[in-house]
């Protein structure tokens, strides 16, 4: 007998199932690792991957945790989450005129656990479902592992980063089975005003189509930009929509990972039952924190945090503007990102290498000057990179320093 001792990877005849496989890692979590990589080795790397604002999480969630934890509050919760919280989260939602029952709120592990759950609902095997591009990099993947395809439907040169209702009613076909919309958008800042969003939604409704709409950055919008939520554009538009939100970004909660769907009862009722047999509940003390989140009185110190990240995109536009061969495309009025146009950097020669990619522009820069941005080829903008805004005021004015130097030389 072989006293060889083997790997259990050397031997194992396991192998991941083909929609396994195909899912690669997320680009923007692996460039966000890449980034915290070098810095843990003390290299000064400022860090514009981040999906998060860089607040600290409120304080009333955090007590509301550690009373959990003080009460032993830590046992299974119903599926759909603690009746008190589905009610909290259908009276946050509706303050967009939306008017949701508690019994049509699902609360779930974030919202991407929320958006998973509304593709495995909606989506038979072969169904498309049509987004308007750039996108975020994790839709096609959701898509894919339901069975369904991601049709992206891109917007026209000089366009703003919008897709119009002509496009989107263009791409439908007798396989179209969802319409995917999020506002404000993710990587591209942009904001669907009322009248643009009702004519995306009338194109939804002409087709007998239902509706994911991923509100999750719904509190981050600035300037002249008013968010509205798909559900609240009439009954025909509520009767189809899934509503998709959370406690992540509006109240620095990323790590508590609590999100939701709320959705027409019969769906509602869906995902809970795929939710007992997946997850059983979201985290009983992280929900206790987003009850807490909910329910304070946040008005004053959440105005304080959107008008200073407001201030942080006013300033990376203005520097942006006058940093030879980028070009910010479109309107970015809400989230904390933007995205670049970096062609005009294209030809140029740094370290020995030709930029000739977004990707290119994005390598180089973090490797010669340590700023690490997302190169745009994920969110269908190859020519792009994005940019996130939320570091501290200090930082992203070296930043933007960085990368007009690197820009330039």
């Amino acid at each position: 007998m072989s006293t060889e001792t083997s790997t259990p990877e050397a031997i194992s005849p396991v192998r991941p199932a083909r929609r396994a496989a195909q899912v690669p890692p997320s680009a923007t979590a692996a460039l966000d690792a890449q980034a915290k990589a070098l810095i843990a080795q003390g290299v000064d790397v400022i860090n514009l991957t981040s999906g998060e604002p860089a607040f600290p999480t409120v304080e009333p969630a955090a007590q509301a945790a550690l009373d959990a934890i003080a009460t032993d509050f830590t046992r299974y919760t119903p599926a759909a989450g603690i009746p008190e919280l589905r009610a909290a989260t259908a009276d946050f939602i509706n303050r967009h005129g939306t008017t949701y029952e508690p019994g049509q709120v699902v609360i779930t592990a974030g919202a991407k656990q929320a958006l998973h759950y509304a593709f495995t609902t909606l989506v038979e095997p072969g169904d498309e479902i049509l987004i308007p591009a750039p996108y975020w990099v994790s839709y096609p993947h959701l898509a894919a592992l339901a069975g369904g395809t991601l049709v992206p439907v891109r917007p026209a040169p000089g366009a703003g980063l919008k897709v119009t209702a002509d496009q989107l009613r263009a791409a439908v076909t007798d396989r179209t089975r969802v319409l995917l919309l999020n506002n404000p958008a993710n990587p591209s800042g942009v904001v669907y005003d009322r009248t643009e969003l009702a004519a995306l939604v009338q194109v939804a409704i002409d087709h007998d189509l239902a509706i994911i709409s991923d509100e999750i950055c719904d509190h981050w919008v600035f300037g002249e930009a008013t968010h509205v939520s798909v559900a609240a554009l009439g009954p025909e538009a509520a009767a189809r929509t899934l509503t998709i939100g959370g406690v992540s970004k509006t109240f620095a909660m990323t790590g508590w990972r609590i999100g939701w769907v709320a959705a027409p009862t019969p769906v509602a009722a869906a995902i809970t039952a795929i939710q007992s047999h997946t997850a059983s509940a979201p985290s009983s003390i992280s929900q206790k924190a987003a009850l807490g989140a909910l329910t304070a009185d946040l008005t004053t110190e959440l105005e304080r945090r959107r008008l200073e990240l407001d201030d942080r995109r006013l300033t990376t536009i203005k520097a942006l503007a006058d940093t030879p061969g980028i070009e910010v495309d479109g309107t970015p009025e809400g989230a904390f990102f933007l995205l670049a146009d970096v062609s005009g950097t294209y030809g140029r020669t740094l370290a020995g290498r030709t930029i000739t990619s977004a990707a290119d522009f994005a390598e180089l820069l973090l490797t010669e000057a340590n700023v690490a941005v997302v190169p745009g080829a994920d969110f269908v903008a190859p020519h792009h990179v994005r940019i996130s805004y939320t570091v501290p005021p200090d930082r992203l004015a070296e930043a933007l320093v960085r990368i007009r130097e690197f820009a330039a030389s």
